[in-house]
């Protein structure tokens, strides 16, 4: 009965997050191509330096305690309390002293205009504390369908003002209002959604016993971070911000390809892992289901993306972000295997083991500024494949790690993966032969979309796959009721 239960929580999770990042991907891709048509690559490239500064701010008010009350199993009122106080204080002292700060961003970039830009983008600080606590105890108690509501409307609501904005001829402001709206708005609905309210007095000292799994968790999201936006820095100093743009472009519809499969799994996989910690075979079957589920969404959605990458930039925001498809192709191949690491890091967040996932990020960090700073004077092309092939290098590092902890055998993910794997690199073989002769790129994107998703459903029930069969008698289910 409990492990129908589980299952039925699992499949309902993944099913919400699905349609949640579904839906916020397809406005985001909708409001994304009328933007990148509106805009040029200066104004991306305006908010995209700005992106290593949020980032870390975004690290420093969260400060790893929504990862330490999820693996609380008897966290009461006044934990959260003292996590929501702790988020709000520190994001209006953050928000404080980057404001003065801004003229120095400026200088390094030798921008002027994004004093006052820095200024109100980093507005989204003093909101997004608000909700740290309140997402944390929807996240943990599976309330996927609230918190898909709430992402939808806000982003919703944030991307038409900013599409409004950009209309009017506000360029870059036009991104940074969305951001900043989008932020508030999913802070504000948090609050009023969430069934846990903060109160007075304030007391810190609940933050005690999480502060030692969360303190580690801090420096190494700071290191990771600075890490991921080390070519927005480099590009924004030693390149113009047009070239910041192109890398960004060609990096954002990879990235949002990938959040539709992250935000399927991070709704649900650490909440089911700390549900089953206490048994290490159950564990290890819940994983790997979860990295069958991903691999059966994840290969064909992102080396598909990879696979139409040029007539998907022509279609959508034109020929002159042609130069971003190399890039985006680069994060496809990258993002297709992705989900390996956020199964892996959420198994190791649920084991407590903090100091192991920051060692490891650490090392892994280190591989991949070391091979940025070997192969800089290559070109930038050369310089971001060595960086995401160390990806590749960090999945094996924490498979190493999980095979510690939960036993869980190289060859046994091999095994739930190669499969779809293979049979996505097929479907698209077949596709290319049949499409090589089509000029029309319309025609084209079409043909390769539908051969080889046909083509990909009917081997998956030829072969009588379960995660197949089993993801189609749930949708099944769901829509009789």
């Amino acid at each position: 009965m409990a492990e129908t239960n589980l299952k039925h929580k699992a499949a309902h999770g993944l099913l919400w997050g699905g349609i949640s990042n579904g839906i916020q991907q397809l406005l985001g891709v909708v409001f994304g191509i009328f933007l990148a048509r509106i805009l040029n690559k200066t104004d991306y490239g305006m908010v995209g330096v700005l992106a290593i500064f949020t980032g870390i701010a975004a690290i420093i008010i969260n400060s790893g305690f929504s990862v330490a009350l999820t693996n609380k199993k008897e966290a009461d009122h006044k934990d959260y309390n003292a996590v929501f106080w702790f988020t709000v204080f520190v994001g209006v002292g953050l928000y404080v002293i980057l404001f003065f700060c801004a003229p120095l961003i400026a200088r390094f970039y030798q921008q002027p205009v994004l004093t006052d830009l820095s200024r109100f983008l980093f507005l989204g600080f003093l909101f997004a504390g608000l909700g740290t606590a309140s997402s944390t105890i929807m996240f943990k108690q599976l309330m996927v369908k609230q918190q898909a509501i709430i992402g939808i409307i806000s982003l919703l609501v944030s991307l038409s003002a900013g599409l409004t904005l950009a209309l009017n001829g506000y360029a870059y402001w036009s991104i940074a209002v969305q951001m900043v709206l989008q932020v508030m708005l999913t802070s504000i609905l948090t609050i009023v959604i969430a069934p846990w309210k903060p109160t007075f007095p304030i007391d810190f000292s609940p933050l005690k016993s999480m502060l030692p799994f969360s303190i580690k968790l801090f420096f190494t999201h700071i290191f990771l971070t600075i890490n991921i936006n080390v070519f927005s820095v480099i590009f924004g100093k030693f390149y113009s911000v047009e070239q910041v743009g192109i890398y960004n472009q060609g990096q954002k519809w990879a990235w949002m390809g990938n959040q539709f499969i992250a935000g399927m799994i991070n709704a649900v996989t650490q909440p089911l892992l700390v549900h089953v910690n206490e048994d290490q075979g159950r564990q290890v079957n819940v994983l790997r289901k979860l990295i069958r589920f991903s691999a059966f969404l994840s290969f064909p959605l992102m080396l598909g993306l990879a696979f139409v990458g040029r007539e998907f930039i022509l279609i959508t925001i034109g020929e002159k972000w042609l130069s971003s498809v190399p890039f985006l192709q680069l994060f496809c191949i990258w993002g297709a295997f992705g989900f390996l690491s956020t199964l892996y890091t959420n198994l190791i967040f649920t084991h407590g083991k903090s100091t192991i996932y920051m060692y490891g990020a650490i090392v892994i960090g280190c591989l991949q500024l070391l091979v940025v700073w070997c192969m800089y004077p290559f070109g930038i092309f050369p310089m971001v494949i060595a960086y995401l092939a160390m990806n590749f290098v960090g999945l094996l590092i924490w498979q190493f790690v999980v095979h510690k902890l939960v036993r869980l055998r190289f060859w046994d993910v091999l095994k739930d993966i190669v499969p779809y794997f293979g049979i996505t690199l097929g479907c698209f073989a077949v596709a290319w032969f049949f499409t090589q002769n089509i000029v029309n790129v319309y025609m084209l994107m079409g043909a390769k979309i539908a051969i080889s998703g046909i083509l990909y459903i009917l081997i998956l029930k030829g072969t009588r796959s379960v995660i197949f069969k089993e993801s189609m008698e749930f949708l099944l289910t769901r829509k009789k009721q």
